[in-house]
């Protein structure tokens, strides 16, 4: 789920420490600075998606240990998947999304793209350096 300043805002990875938006922009050759909608606009062009694997929850605070699980819902992948076929693969930002999905809707998918889980580019992800991020998220080139 986005983080507080993420829902203040209604944009995704919008904490300035956060390193989503740096990656994709060097991975993809764009400006990081680029206003909101051309950064998303940059995405499409490259064929991204971004979508939490959480329609809704209760969380208080920005960190995914916080979020209680009785309020889960999970957003319809299986409808997401069969309306854009040539899906290759699911990238998942952290450990948390990886778990959510293998737990909430893999079970529920007739066929499944490649799923990669990727290091957490919350600057609550202090463990790795944003050189050591931007090496791990390269891998995405691949299918895009």
């Amino acid at each position: 789920m986005p983080g507080l300043e993420s829902l203040r805002q209604q944009q995704y990875y919008a904490h300035p420490r956060n390193a989503f938006w740096p990656i994709m922009a060097q991975l993809f050759g764009f400006n990081s600075e680029l206003n909101y909608v051309e950064r998303c606009q940059q995405l499409i062009a490259h064929q991204i998606a971004v979508w939490d694997v959480l329609k809704s929850c209760y969380r208080p605070g920005s960190l995914d240990q916080h979020i209680d699980s009785r309020t889960m819902e999970i957003n319809d992948f299986g409808g997401f998947l069969r309306q854009n076929p040539d899906i290759q693969a699911i990238c998942f930002n952290g450990a948390k999304a990886e778990q959510l999905f293998c737990r909430a809707v893999l079970k529920d998918l007739s066929s499944v793209p490649i799923l990669k889980k990727l290091p957490s580019t919350s600057p609550a992800h202090a463990a790795m350096r944003f050189q050591q991020k931007l090496e791990a998220w390269q891998c995405i080139q691949a299918y895009f």
